[in-house]
């Protein structure tokens, strides 16, 4: 096989379109769908061919690519790509589906014969505009081949789990990696309202921690997002963020164990989303800390959010 392919991404939200481009600058002939057609136009100047329908975006592919909000959405959109899906054809699954709905795209892939990876990606805008998210992928061994220029196009690094990807072994590795990510977000957003609850200055927190083992960038760049009112564009939304804390305390739940911090971060990305801020960053959960968003003494601006 030519290591120059014919790729269907559905779904061009801020990672779904990040990904398009890339493979569209490795030379790959990309073809996209997403349900708001105009999140996908601006793609065509990039080389990229905007399709009508999934279907369309499919026909002749030799990989499909999924990068939409949730599982079910994954689900419903490759049904309607389900007339032109070749078998035979690799569906690289990268969409944020859960444990429960990894599933249900599996058994879809088995009933059309597709050739199924699961490969969820981790990263925000940035390391995606870059190519440079970590893949985690599952899958068979002897097809490898034909979604390694895909992977390549998008990512840093390839972090293999498995070679059933039924067995969901990326996805739950996602959703543990989530785990913290979503804990430290929220976290940071507390820090910064308790500091302005109390009258102190975050710059002395910064000092004090500088240089130990408490000081991480990831704090100080989310922190510099809510400081500087630079919320928007989001790297990831705070109503994607909340989603994907559900889907870690129901997997959690599934499994037997009660995760409170996930728990109350769903909560507050929740309530951060209700006040206004869902489009915005997902540290914009800082805004749950007061009673509405207009406390807080920061902007909050507007953006677009991660799915479709």
């Amino acid at each position: 096989m030519t290591d120059k392919l014919t790729v269907s991404v559905l779904g061009t939200g801020i990672m779904g379109a990040a990904m398009a481009r890339n493979l569209a600058r490795a030379g790959h002939a990309v073809r996209v769908w997403n349900r708001s057609r105009d999140k996908a136009e601006p793609l065509a100047a990039d080389g990229v061919r905007v399709a009508g329908t999934p279907a369309e975006a499919v026909e002749d592919a030799d990989v499909v690519l999924t990068m939409l909000y949730d599982g079910p959405a994954a689900l419903d959109v490759m049904r309607q790509a389900a007339p032109a899906l070749r078998p035979g054809t690799a569906w690289v699954q990268s969409t944020t589906a859960g444990t429960e709905a990894i599933v249900d795209l599996a058994a879809f892939a088995r009933e059309h014969g597709l050739v199924f990876y699961d490969a969820p990606v981790l990263g925000t805008r940035e390391p995606a505009e870059a190519g440079q998210l970590l893949v985690l992928a599952a899958g068979p061994e002897e097809g490898r081949k034909a979604v390694r220029p895909v992977f390549d196009a998008v990512g840093a690094r390839t972090v293999w789990t498995g070679e059933d990807g039924a067995a969901g072994s990326a996805t739950r590795l996602k959703l543990v990696a989530n785990s913290w990510v979503l804990a430290a977000t929220a976290a940071t957003g507390e820090v910064l309202a308790l500091a302005r609850a109390l009258g102190v200055d975050p710059r002395h927190f910064f000092d004090a921690i500088a240089g130990g083992p408490l000081d991480m960038g990831y704090l100080r760049a989310k922190s510099g997002l809510v400081l500087e009112d630079r919320l928007t564009p989001p790297q990831f939304a705070v109503a994607t963020a909340a989603k994907d804390a559900r889907l870690i305390v129901e997997a959690g739940e599934e499994n037997g164990v009660r995760l409170d911090v996930a728990a109350a971060t769903a909560e507050r990305m929740e309530r951060a989303a209700a006040q206004g801020h869902g489009d915005e960053d997902m540290v914009a959960a800082y805004f749950a800390s007061f009673d509405s968003g207009s406390d807080a003494g920061s902007g909050s601006g507007s953006g677009s959010g991660s799915g479709e």
